[in-house]
C-alpha cells in the first residue's frame, strides 16, 4: 500500500489504477527531460522492451510472444480481420464491447457472432466455431471464468481463442499461454498509464493471423522500417507491435516493475478477503472475487457513496466496487456506513414473485 499514492476510499481499480509513487516519479522526470529537449525514440523504445520483459514475466510467457500496443479493441480488430468470410466467433452475452465490437463489424464480410449465456460458453462452441473470445473477469459484474473447459471445447473443434485480461492481470493470477491470443490494457489493475496495452500470441496465431496494422514499428528492425515500399517484419509477436504512445511508458515501465514485484496469489487473496468482508458485513454471499456489485438501478447508493468521498462506478444498474492492493478494512467500514444508512438499498437481489392465473 505505501508504494502507491493515497487510495483511501477509492475503489475503481476495475475503472482505473492508481499510481504508484514510482510511476509519478518516472513520469514528472520524463516530462521535464522533455522540457530540456532530452528525451529520444531510442530512448522510449527501450522502455518499450522492459515493458515488454515485464508483462511477458506478469503472464506467463517469452518476451517473443508479447506485442505492445495503445488499445485493446485495436488488438482484437486484428484477429477479427484475420477471421475468414462467414466465420463463426462465441461470445458470452454483456461482455466488455472492446471484445465484441470488433467482430461484429466484420458483418459484411459474413462473419457472425454468436452471443450466449456466459455460464453456457463452453457448452456453446460447436463444429464450424471459429474462435471463442471472452474476458477472464467480467466488467460489469467481476465474474471469473474457469477458462479449462472452455479451452478444452475450443480444442475439440479446432476453434481459436481469444481472452481479454484487462480486468485480471495484476490482481488475479493469471497465464497466458494456454490461450491463443490475449489482450490487455495496462492502466486498470496494472496501474499504468492509459495508452499501454499488450497482446500475446501463440504459435499457431502468429501462423494465421496477418498484422492488418503494420507499421514502421513491426519491422524486424525497427529504425531501417521507417519507409516503403520494402517490407521486412519480426519473426515473432513484434510484428504485432504499434508505434508506442512514448509519454505513457515511463509510467508504465515502473507500474510493471512494481506489479511484477507483488506476489498475484497474494494480491487476488487481498482483494477478494475485503470484498468478502463487505459482504458479511451486508449480509449477502461472499462473492470470492476482487469487483463485487449490488442492484442500484437509479444510482442512489453510487451517488451516496460519492458524497461520502468514496469513488466506485456504475455498470449495468448496478453499483461496482473494486478492491485493490490500496485498499483495507477502513474502506469496507466506510461503505458499510453509507450503504447501511440508505433505507432503499438491497444488499441481496429480490425473489421475483409470479403471480398465479
Amino acid at each position: 500500500m505505501d508504494s502507491f499514492v493515497d487510495g483511501t476510499g477509492y475503489l475503481a481499480a476495475c475503472t482505473a489504477g492508481l499510481p504508484t509513487l514510482g510511476t509519478l516519479t518516472a513520469q514528472r522526470a520524463d516530462l521535464d527531460a522533455w522540457s530540456r529537449a532530452a528525451t529520444t525514440p531510442t530512448g522510449y523504445g527501450a522502455l518499450v522492451e522492459q515493458g515488454r520483459e515485464l508483462f511477458a514475466g506478469i503472464v506467463g510467457v517469452d518476451r517473443a510472444r508479447v506485442a505492445t500496443g495503445s488499445q485493446t479493441s485495436a488488438m482484437v480488430a486484428v484477429v477479427a480481420a484475420s477471421l475468414p468470410d462467414g466465420a463463426e466467433v462465441v461470445v458470452p452475452d454483456g461482455d466488455f464491447s472492446s471484445v465484441v465490437f470488433p467482430f461484429l463489424a466484420q458483418a459484411h464480410r459474413g462473419v457472425r457472432v454468436r452471443s450466449v449465456p456466459l455460464a453456457d460458453l463452453a457448452d456453446a462452441v460447436r463444429p464450424g466455431t471459429r474462435l471463442v473470445a471472452w474476458s477472464a473477469v467480467q466488467s460489469a459484474s467481476g465474474v471469473v471464468t474457469d477458462p479449462a473447459p472452455v479451452l478444452a471445447a475450443a480444442r475439440a473443434v479446432g476453434a481459436l481463442t481469444l481472452c481479454d485480461l484487462t480486468q485480471a492481470a495484476g490482481v488475479l493470477p493469471v497465464d497466458a499461454a494456454p490461450f491463443d491470443v490475449t489482450v490487455t490494457h495496462a492502466y486498470k489493475w496494472l496501474c499504468a498509464p492509459r495508452g499501454v496495452a499488450f497482446a500475446t500470441f501463440s504459435d499457431r496465431a502468429l501462423a494465421e493471423l496477418r498484422p492488418v496494422q503494420a507499421g514502421w514499428y513491426a519491422g524486424a528492425d525497427v529504425w531501417s522500417s521507417c519507409y516503403g515500399p520494402d517490407m521486412r517484419l519480426a519473426d515473432d509477436a513484434r510484428r504485432f507491435d504499434v508505434s508506442p504512445a512514448w509519454q505513457a511508458w515511463p509510467g508504465a515501465v515502473a507500474a510493471l516493475r512494481h506489479l511484477a514485484s507483488v506476489d498475484a496469489a497474494s494480491a487476488w487473496r487481498h482483494a477478494t478477503g475485503l470484498a468478502d468482508r463487505l459482504a458479511d458485513a451486508l449480509g449477502r454471499p461472499r462473492p470470492g472475487q476482487a469487483i463485487t456489485t449490488f442492484p442500484d438501478p437509479d444510482g442512489t447508493a453510487l451517488r451516496a457513496l460519492a458524497d461520502a468521498g468514496v469513488t466506485a462506478s456504475g455498470r449495468a444498474g448496478r453499483l461496482r466496487l473494486a478492491f485493490h492492493l490500496w485498499n483495507d478494512a477502513e474502506d469496507v467500514d466506510r461503505v458499510v456506513a453509507v450503504l447501511g444508512g440508505l433505507g432503499s438499498f438491497r444488499p441481496v437481489e429480490r425473489p421475483l414473485v409470479h403471480s398465479v392465473r
